[in-house]
């Protein structure tokens, strides 16, 4: 019995195309195999020196790579995975910043203090830029009512690299930052408690003000969070206990003490207007003190036109800082323009500002 002729053409297209994929799969693409460095060590370094001062990141970056890779014990290696810190910074690709400072940490323990204080230091920065990577950098609403995981992990980079360099001319920039971090972290901790002040969940309103008022005691969120708590032992039924807190506050903040003695949990926070929240903070912003340091891209508000706000920053920008960039003594200059210091680039031009390197 003869099958029809239609099932033996559909069978002879099936046949044919499982032939097809078992052809492709049986002859993989071919990749070009590595057959090791295609130029001198010197070579590699000075195409990338060129192409760095160019601004031709990847060229340069692939240079670079090439001496970590085929001369890991080579002159420049240690140059090499420095100045792959400030590419990737100039990439803004945060992590491979990291990556690259913690491998040059790694690989070279006995590295000079400077250069391992600036691989340090870098690590820091490169988290605190993660946490404000993306469209909130171009708002006034604040990183920390949302994640802050990064932050923490800044915060402690910082506290690493304060411990092991602490006369380094880095450390008063990063523990300014640090001061930075706390307020962020305290301010995550307040707006959890808001949330649970709103829920009626009083007990964890509590220990969220308590974390502030014990982690955090030099925040300005430290009177919002003794009111806090205040507001919370009254709501418990709690008396005794809120009235400590309320002597407390009538001591060093009375106004946020009402005249018969209760707590104005309203006085003690700082939201802003209607029109803020309702454009996402592009309009109606107040006064605000910020570490102005705290990203590559952050300006002044007042060199912001409207039209950048609006635009969450892709139109009329302003002119940005330069990013962080290593320079050792060995590095050879590649032109007569005047360069800006290692202190000054690394604080992202807030420190040093007047000395330049010829």
């Amino acid at each position: 019995m003869s099958l029809p002729r239609y099932k033996v053409t559909m069978l002879a297209l099936s046949l044919g195309i499982a032939c097809t994929f078992v052809g492709c799969s049986s002859n993989p693409s071919k990749k070009e195999a590595d057959l090791g460095p295609k130029m001198s060590e010197e070579t590699y370094y000075s195409a990338g020196q060129t192409a760095l001062d160019k601004g031709q990141y990847n060229e340069a970056a692939k240079n670079f790579q090439a001496i970590d890779t085929y001369f890991p014990t080579g002159t420049h290696v240690e140059q090499a995975q420095l100045d792959l810190i400030y590419i990737k910074f100039q990439q803004k690709d945060y992590p491979g910043a990291i990556s690259a400072s913690e491998r040059f940490i790694r690989s070279n323990p006995d590295a000079p203090e400077a250069d391992l204080a600036y691989a340090y230091y870098a690590r820091g920065v490169a988290n605190m830029e993660q946490n404000y990577d993306g469209i909130i950098r171009y708002t006034s609403l604040k990183q920390s009512h949302r994640d802050v995981s990064y932050l923490k992990v800044a915060y402690q980079n910082f506290v690493d690299f304060i411990r092991r360099y602490p006369s380094s001319q880095y450390a008063v920039d990063a523990a300014e930052r640090m001061k930075f971090i706390g307020q962020e972290l305290a301010e995550h901790e307040m707006e959890a408690a808001r949330f649970n002040i709103k829920r009626q969940a009083w007990v964890a309103a509590v220990d969220r003000g308590q974390w502030v008022l014990e982690h955090y005691p030099e925040t300005p969120q430290i009177p919002e969070a003794l009111a806090t708590v205040a507001y919370s032992y009254n709501a418990l039924g709690d008396q005794a206990t809120a009235n400590q807190y309320i002597n407390v506050l009538k001591l060093n903040y009375p106004n946020l003490v009402k005249a018969n003695g209760t707590v104005n949990l309203k006085a003690a926070r700082h939201e802003g207007s209607f029109l803020n929240r309702a454009t996402l903070g592009i309009l109606g912003r107040g006064e605000e003190n910020s570490f102005k340091g705290q990203a590559q891209e952050q300006t002044t508000e007042h060199a912001r036109s409207l039209t950048n706000r609006l635009s969450f920053g892709l139109l009329d920008r302003p002119d940005h800082h330069e990013a962080v960039k290593p320079t050792v003594e060995t590095q050879p200059s590649h032109s007569e323009t005047p360069k800006r210091s290692w202190l000054n680039r690394l604080s992202f031009g807030l420190i040093d500002k007047s000395q330049v390197v010829n």
